[in-house]
């Protein structure tokens, strides 16, 4: 029945084209993230399948005993977006919104006011402890998020030459790595992606790993583990094949983090997803997160989804 259920869904995405799991996106840059040049790759970010796309900057309050919004700061932010208006594709809907005041407010607000699947974040990489004792835009705005965040790293997009970043924008999401140790956080990874393809919005390819930790040097019971994991892998290949996902499954033995980057290396992935309910807390201190840790360190784009 589940060879059926793939064949089935295999057929429908090869008759009407590969579908993704994001149709609408709030793309939010500071113009030191890279970012700001996604505006002109508007028809390319379509491909990917997204059909609403909102450009968003926030420019901090003017100086002043009163800060007040820095009018000309908005205008010349406004100028610099508007680029993303000049060539939009029929049925794709584009839109601007420079605001005024702290980042992770404003994206909250608009988040608000414009019904989108999807935030896209630029941020450079950085430890935990001086995210906590500096701050971290990125961080803020998970734990105020209720939509999935993508984040992409400044040092890759601002370096692309445009032929680069126009194949990038096509296969935003063509194939995920969903790092998998069968905790609530990985179910709910899978539950989303689930819920996204019985939508009509599957991905193409998934690829589900699991890691086993290397703490014990007992041979025994590392094959046990590792047996185990197949096992359930295969459960999970299953279930999204059923909703027309083609999967890979993979067992690797060591350090997550350490195997997942590697991975993700080795393999021609678009990015990785993954779930948590703690990044962004104190509790990441003593009970540290994979996912928290992904997005402060893998270089592929990252889809985190929150948990709430």
């Amino acid at each position: 029945m589940a060879g059926k259920g793939g064949s089935l869904g295999k057929n429908l995405l090869s008759t009407f084209g590969i579908l993704t799991m994001f149709q609408s996106a709030l793309i939010c840059t500071d113009f030191t993230d890279g970012l700001y040049r996604l505006v002109r790759f508007v028809p390319q970010l379509a491909e990917s399948g997204l059909k609403k796309l909102v450009f968003l900057h926030v420019v901090p309050l003017g100086e002043g005993a009163v800060p007040r919004p820095d009018e000309e700061g908005i205008k010349v932010a406004r100028d610099r977006l508007s680029a993303a208006l000049e060539n939009v594709p029929a049925g794709v809907e584009v839109k601007v919104e420079v605001k005024s005041g702290t980042p992770s407010v404003q994206i909250a607000e608009v988040l608000r006011s414009q019904k989108v699947d999807l935030v896209i974040l630029g941020t450079p990489g950085r430890s935990l402890l001086s995210e906590k004792l500096f701050g971290s835009t990125m961080m803020n705005v998970c734990q105020r998020l209720t939509v999935p965040l993508m984040i992409l790293r400044p040092n890759l997009i601002s370096t692309y030459t445009n032929a680069e970043l126009a194949l990038r924008c096509q296969g935003l999401f063509r194939y995920l790595l969903v790092p998998y140790d069968d905790s609530e956080a990985a179910r709910y990874t899978l539950e989303r992606i689930k819920t996204q393809a019985q939508a009509g919005h599957p991905l193409e390819q998934c690829l589900l790993c699991r890691v086993v930790d290397e703490v014990s040097r007992n041979a025994q019971l590392r094959q046990y583990a590792e047996e185990n994991a197949r096992k359930v892998l295969a459960q999970r290949k299953q279930e999204l094949e059923q909703v027309g996902i083609s999967v890979r499954t993979e067992v690797r033995t060591g350090n997550p983090i350490t195997e997942l980057l590697e991975l993700a290396v080795d393999v021609d992935i678009s990015a990785i997803a993954s779930a948590s309910r703690n990044v962004g807390k104190l509790i990441e201190l003593s009970v540290p997160s994979i996912t928290g840790e992904l997005l402060r360190k893998s270089w592929h784009p990252v889809i985190y989804f929150p948990i709430r």
